[in-house]
């Protein structure tokens, strides 16, 4: 809130009072131009007193303190204040009435009593201007720590985003390349093919990567690409077994999933296996539940892999926001071969 726009309001407020202790005093007595002066002072008396109140809590930073303290100082405060209030209006009125400016009708009540009462009545309106202040200022930190937490969440997401885009193997990459290279004088069509698959699944990547899901049909067909030119590679020692339930056609799952259990199963299975292997790529569904199996010839033990990729830990926490409720990611290894398994809502 602007300078202007909160002395405004606090102008307002204070003369919304003024106007209606003055209606309450007009209803049994006859309101003089002396009265209406000295409220007048009231109401700029309470304004001062709001407004050094407000700048006093800022200035000292009491509300990064402790809550006891903050609660003690605002209970003893506002009554200081009224009470100084009360004691320029004493003189105000002593003033005025020593120099013939103000007059007041007879049984008026005056004295000490009167002061104490007046300063109680505007601690409380001082009580609940700070109360009605200091909760609006713990609502906009908490409002501004909420979204300084999302623009954090959100930071690092971009970040992660990014690193995702990046985990394009840079063996693959020039593997492609370079078999592309020598298919060119081959086989100019079939060259044509493949650096159209590799333009797909480079486009796939820098697109689909800032989604939090992707239909698994172009997730399918990224793979299929990434697989074509990976076969281009490895040429025999990679072959592909894919079973692919008709019911996940509408299915959806975060990017660049099924693409990485496959890199993971042809560089740590088919790669390192002598004579290669077949990687089994089964997908099925089951009511809204999507079940992911990717197996791939190798032994595998819990924290020896060496992989650069995301490995399992990001993969698992990316499923954790991105899969739905239950999703899940497990290993399993068994007779020189390793399947991963992933669950999630569809």
């Amino acid at each position: 809130m602007t300078t202007g726009k909160r002395l405004a309001i606090q102008t307002l407020l204070w003369a919304a009072y003024v106007a209606i202790s003055l209606a309450m005093v007009a209803s049994f007595q006859r309101v003089s131009g002396s009265l209406v002066f000295v409220m007048a002072c009231v109401g700029a008396g309470l304004f001062a007193a709001s407004e050094g109140l407000r700048a006093l809590v800022l200035r000292r930073g009491w509300l990064d303190g402790s809550p006891r303290a903050l609660l003690l100082r605002l209970v003893v405060l506002p009554p200081l204040a009224a009470f100084a209030v009360q004691c320029l209006l004493f003189f105000i009125n002593w003033a005025g009435l020593s120099l013939g400016l103000l007059s007041f009708p007879s049984g008026v009540p005056r004295g000490w009593a009167v002061l104490l009462g007046y300063t109680l009545n505007c601690s409380i309106l001082l009580w609940l201007w700070m109360a009605v202040w200091v909760g609006l200022q713990m609502l906009q930190r908490w409002r501004r720590g909420e979204i300084a937490k999302w623009q954090a969440e959100a930071a690092a997401r971009a970040l992660e985003l990014q690193v995702l885009r990046a985990q394009i193997n840079p063996h693959f990459l020039f593997n492609a390349l370079n078999n592309l290279r020598a298919l060119i004088n081959e086989d100019p069509a079939r060259a044509r093919e493949m650096l159209s698959r590799l333009s797909n699944t480079l486009r796939h990547t820098l697109q689909h990567s800032a989604k939090e899901r992707v239909p698994l049909a172009d997730e399918l067909a990224v793979v299929r690409d990434y697989i074509a030119l990976e076969q281009l590679h490895h040429e025999e020692r990679l072959r592909v077994d894919w079973q692919v339930d008709p019911a996940t056609a509408d299915a959806s799952v975060p990017p660049m999933l099924l693409q990485l259990l496959v890199e993971n199963a042809i560089k740590h299975g088919v790669a390192r296996t002598a004579g290669g292997g077949v990687v089994d790529i089964a997908i099925t569904r089951a009511g809204e539940r999507l079940r992911i199996e990717v197996g791939n010839p190798g032994q595998w033990a819990p924290g020896a892999s060496d992989s650069t990729g995301l490995g399992l830990a990001n993969l698992r926490e990316r499923l954790a926001r991105a899969g739905g409720d239950g999703a899940q990611c497990v290993v399993d290894a068994a007779n020189g071969r390793v399947k991963v398994t992933v669950e999630m809502v569809a």
